[in-house]
């Protein structure tokens, strides 16, 4: 969609018209429910958006609705009808340009983050947005394609014990959250062993695809700051937000998500200085071993001048120049010439211009 997004679309419109702004990014929209308490656990697959339906007002259980693809309109409006879910509020889930930031309604509280994953085969970030909906006994999730970081989350719902069965939809939007800030980690740590390895081989044998290298870390770093310094903004809207669906025992955790969220922004300025001075390091060395080959040039020019101006004046054919007669004159000729130019060799060398 590009570094800065599209929002041609949307010219002109009222304000909560819902249209999908963004790329496509599944063939079919897919809705998951979980529903849970601390001894009772349902999860499917929902084929409609009524089937979930007989399960909100359910008073003893949890919800938590995700929604893989944000391209069909009219499932994204029929879960905010049955929500309550405030037009604003859709419209910012359908643009997938939005900066990451924390808003409240009142009745629900809206989260928007951007959720990164890293594709080592191509060596490039994806990113997606990825929107939270808190509700009194509900969350609402909304990503634009399939394939999450949520799984270790699915997987503690298996226990029974876990604090996530045991607390409220709150606690589950803190642990959403945090796997989003954990993988920025792992993509982190990816990137500090490549520029550790590309920095070790960057003044040994600089190349031309080192600096479009240096070049692309350097846009996956600003990619990366785009996405985390918002982030921080964000956290801090939700340990300050005045909304009983916040308790104040999430908001410990949250505040442990804070200091998270500043390592994972101090590791990206570190990381973008790394590579700033890279670049001049690579221009360093190219410069460096120019100045090499330039000064091996210039020794061999200067050693050839003087045997070049013998040459030319015994080239001149003058009928009566000394020595053109001279039996010995050639070997003569050759074996002063060698030795001249030894001797500016071994110069150079004790003046250690070579």
């Amino acid at each position: 969609m590009g570094t800065f997004g599209r929002r041609g679309s949307k010219t002109g419109l009222a304000p909560g018209t819902l249209i999908h702004v963004g790329e496509k990014k599944v063939e079919r929209v897919v809705i998951r429910l979980l529903a849970y308490n601390s001894e009772r656990l349902i999860e499917r697959e929902l084929e409609t958006i009524e089937e979930c339906i007989e399960l909100k007002g359910h008073p003893e259980l949890n919800l938590w609705i995700n929604v893989d693809g944000l391209d069909r309109v009219d499932i994204i409006e029929k879960l905010g009808t049955y929500f309550n879910i405030h037009p604003l509020t859709l419209e910012d889930v359908l643009n997938t340009g939005q900066r990451p930031k924390t808003e409240d309604y009142e009745s629900y509280i809206y989260t928007v983050l951007k959720m990164m994953l890293l594709d080592t085969d191509r060596e490039e970030i994806i990113v997606d947005q990825i929107s939270i909906i808190i509700g009194p006994n509900y969350i609402l999730s909304f990503q634009e394609r399939q394939g999450d970081v949520f799984d270790p989350v699915r997987e503690r719902f298996g226990n029974p014990a876990s604090r996530l069965r045991k607390n409220g939809v709150d606690y589950l939007a803190y642990s959403l959250i945090d796997s989003v800030v954990d993988n920025y980690f792992l993509i982190l740590e990816h990137f500090g062993d490549e520029i550790e390895y590309l920095e070790e081989g960057l003044v040994i044998q600089p190349k031309p695809e080192t600096l479009k290298t240096i070049q692309k870390y350097k846009r996956d770093m600003i990619t990366l700051r785009k996405s985390v310094w918002p982030l921080r903004e964000l956290i801090s809207g939700l340990q300050r937000v005045e909304s009983d669906l916040i308790k104040e025992t999430t908001r410990i955790y949250l505040r442990d998500i804070y200091d998270h969220t500043i390592q994972v922004i101090d590791s990206v300025e570190d990381f973008r200085d790394i590579l700033s001075s890279m670049v001049d390091i690579y221009l360093s060395s190219v410069s460096y071993r120019m100045n090499d080959v330039m000064k091996v040039l210039t020794v061999i020019a200067t050693i050839f001048i003087p045997l070049t101006f013998v040459a030319g004046v015994y080239g001149m054919n003058f009928k009566y120049m000394p020595e053109l007669e001279w039996r010995w004159g050639y070997p003569a000729v050759m074996l002063g010439m060698t030795l001249l130019g030894v001797s500016m060799f071994l110069y150079f060398k004790k003046r250690r211009w070579v």
